[in-house]
């Protein structure tokens, strides 16, 4: 009776501690509601782990996050993009957040990401030194993850893919994928080359640094997973 009444007390704890980056937020005001414009998921706000994910399609977009009737939502290069997790929940793995674009070559409601994605930002840590400890993550109790639209960015329909690895359960062979994409229409001047390109799967192994990481056994450094973030141009 105590053991089934400890597992009913600690299990909202554990949901609490989950997430999905669901809601569209455009130079500081909410646009829509959850799932406005994202590909709903089918995991809910669980994460997926890298033996599930990481060598599927799922990696692009969540597992069930398919192409479908989702509407795309226009916004300029330069606007502040922000990514806001779901009812009002905060960030509460160490880990690294990213954002990925995949540009579609028609409408990006038909699209199905198997093209070329770049990533476009990265949140990682703010004491570089420390990474075993998880308030050095820049992104820690943080409602969102945000991206500015680079100016050079060529204009047109795009996949928005959010991430946030959580890392505690890394090293043996956990780490916890948070993922979404947005459509996006993106328009401006265009003329920059965003670059480096890589396919998803394929931007990462189970086995890399920065997601097999042991956060555990006193780190002092860190290693980002995936390419390197396009420099505007």
């Amino acid at each position: 009776m105590k053991a089934a009444l400890l597992t009913a007390l600690l299990a909202p704890l554990s949901a609490n501690a989950h997430y999905i980056f669901n809601r569209l937020i455009v130079n500081g005001q909410s646009i829509g509601g959850e799932y406005a414009y994202v590909r709903k998921n089918t995991n809910s706000y669980n994460p997926a782990f890298p033996n599930e994910i990481i060598n599927n399609e799922n990696l692009r977009c969540n597992v069930g996050a398919r192409a479908g009737n989702v509407p795309t939502y226009t916004v300029r290069a330069g606007d502040r993009i922000g990514f806001k997790l779901f009812n009002n929940e905060f960030i509460e793995h160490p880990g690294p957040g990213f954002v990925y674009i995949s540009k579609a070559p028609g409408a990006v409601k038909d699209y199905d990401g198997s093209g070329e994605w770049v990533k476009v930002m990265e949140n990682g840590l703010c004491n570089p030194s420390a990474p075993g400890q998880d308030t050095s993550w820049c992104n820690w109790q943080k409602d969102r993850l945000e991206w500015t639209i680079q100016q050079k960015i060529p204009p047109g329909e795009y996949l928005v893919r959010v991430e946030h690895i959580g890392l505690h359960e890394g090293h043996v062979g956990r780490a916890q994928f948070y993922i979404e994409c947005y459509q996006l229409k993106i328009e401006g001047n265009g003329g920059g080359n965003p670059q480096p390109k890589v396919r998803i799967p394929g931007v990462y192994s189970a086995n890399d640094p920065g997601i097999a990481f042991n956060k555990w056994n006193n780190p002092r450094s860190y290693v980002m997973p995936g390419p390197r973030v396009w420099d505007g141009n």
